[in-house]
């Protein structure tokens, strides 16, 4: 039985040894291409090197087709960092990391649904990982004996080390040969490894690496002893029940229907505003609040539609909460329109296009919310969906260089280039950074040619972004799309000749 037990320990050892080799190699490939370098196809690069590491390590070897489509997807969802690198994209590059971890250690729900919450518990082991598995690791009677025996293995070579030194030094200064060989020895070199940046770097890499490596999931809380989950039913009178809801849902139908008529007269027919306000001001005041209006909203028809609440069994609550729904899905096109004419007037930046997308999601959430009403799904499948949206969205967002859309925006909607606009905001334009060069070319090219101050202006900060970045550090590791767009560009014989 022992005999039994002994040769069946070492072979979880072998995996984790295994693990243990990839980890260091790609904490090493890390420090070699990101730390200290521009961030660009380098972290397509580490990425692709995780991925692979996930499956080489796996417990059970994934068949060729499936490793191809997993490496495959990770490609696909790491590509917005061949374009830019940015936060959007090294969400999505991690997060195709997690999945391909899950599936290869089995941990995928059946039910894509349930995939959220399977992320949110992967998620919250990843800082203690390592640390959990280190102290295990020590705790073994096994490891305890080899550490002791390298500690007594490190003191027996502490004294010959110091007396080597000693000798060293002394060669040095009777032998010109060994002290020249000594000289030319750049312990600069050795030194920057112990920077403490590159260190806590280092650290971070190998805590989240290894988390993936090796995925767990956090434990379930524990059922009620009775196994079931505790919930709350109002009775018909109480704030969410029957009559409370009905009376809320005609209340607030009213309050909506009074601004949806209000936006349908002078937003969307153009009717005069009183005195001392434009079109513009009235749509600023409204662009925000609206939204969080409309996110109230959702929330309140999440608990007026629970299963098992009212709205399962009254028809005028559902057709109340649908008419509702429709309102505040207005309401979220009506901010997007607000928003559209508050930029008309005050030009467009990047809070501005960033508070658009969040309309949209918004409209598109409560779409979703009418859907699960009316097909009967779970609140899991409305998180599912919502996130799918939004994943889509930031995804295919991160594929927009929305420095240089604004600008290019900015410029063809400004006073000086189409008569109606407001004056280009140069100081603006600067702060986007070297994308907005092709745009100012275009400001330049079209500008009247008594705007003297206006296009010297503009010379000087299309001189000042060219040089900042031309002076970026050249390196293959920080190799992006969008730099390479804009070098193409800088050396056309039409920006030359600018």
């Amino acid at each position: 039985m022992d005999t039994a037990n002994t040769l069946t320990e070492p072979k979880p050892i072998r995996r984790d040894s295994g693990r243990t080799v990839a980890l260091l190699a790609l904490v090493g490939l890390a420090d070699f291409l990101i730390f200290g370098h521009e961030l660009g196809i380098n972290l397509l690069l580490f990425a692709l090197a995780v991925c692979s590491g996930i499956l080489l390590s796996a417990r059970r070897k994934p068949r060729l087709w499936m490793a191809a489509l997993l490496l495959s997807f990770s490609v696909l969802a790491s590509a917005p960092l061949m374009e830019s690198p940015s936060l959007t994209g090294i969400a999505l590059c991690l997060g195709a990391l997690l999945s391909v971890a899950l599936i290869s250690a089995r941990l995928l729900p059946r039910h894509l649904p349930s995939l959220p919450l399977v992320f949110f518990r992967f998620a919250l082991v990843i800082p203690l990982r390592l640390a959990e598995d280190i102290r295990k690791s020590l705790a073994t009677p096994g490891k305890r004996f080899s550490l002791t025996v390298v500690r007594q293995g490190i003191g027996l070579w502490i004294m010959p080390l110091i007396l080597a030194a000693v000798f060293v030094s002394l060669f040095a200064t009777a032998n010109p040969l060994i002290e020249i060989a000594l000289h030319s020895i750049d312990f600069a070199v050795l030194l920057q490894f112990l920077d403490l940046w590159r260190i806590g770097f280092w650290m971070i890499t190998a805590i989240v690496v290894w988390a993936i490596l090796r995925p767990r999931l956090k434990r379930r809380a524990k059922r009620s002893p009775a196994g079931r989950t505790f919930m709350i039913v109002p009775t018909r009178n109480a704030p969410f029940g029957h009559a409370s809801l009905l009376r809320s849902l005609i209340l607030f139908n009213a309050l909506f229907a009074v601004q949806t008529l209000l936006d349908l007269v002078y937003l969307w027919g153009g009717a005069d505003l009183p005195e001392h306000m434009s079109h513009a001001e009235y749509a600023h005041r409204g662009a925000y609040p609206l939204i969080a209006t409309a996110l109230l909203a959702a929330a309140f028809v999440l608990v007026a539609m629970r299963r098992g609440g009212p709205g399962d069994y009254s028809p005028l609550i559902r057709g109340l909460v649908h008419a509702w729904i429709g309102q505040n899905v207005l309401l979220c096109l009506s901010s997007m329109l607000r928003l559209g004419l508050y930029v008309e007037v005050y030009s467009l930046t990047e809070l501005r296009v960033a508070a658009g997308l969040w309309m949209g999601i918004v409209a598109i959430g409560l779409v979703l919310i009418l859907l699960r009403i009316l097909l009967n799904r779970s609140n899991e499948w409305l998180v599912a969906a919502n996130l799918a949206t939004l994943i889509m969205v930031l995804y295919i967002s991160s594929f927009i260089d929305f420095p240089a859309f604004i600008a290019r925006f900015n410029v063809a909607h400004s006073q000086e280039v189409s008569q109606e606009g407001p004056p280009l905001d140069l100081e603006y334009l600067s702060s986007l950074g070297p994308s907005v060069i092709p745009a100012l070319d275009l400001y330049l090219q079209v500008l009247p040619s008594h705007l003297i101050d206006q296009k010297s202006k503009a010379v000087t900060i299309r001189d000042y972004l060219v040089r900042d970045f031309e002076w970026r550090p050249r390196d293959w590791r920080g190799w992006t799309f969008r730099s390479a767009r804009l070098q193409t560009y800088l050396l056309s014989p039409a920006a030359i000749a600018r």
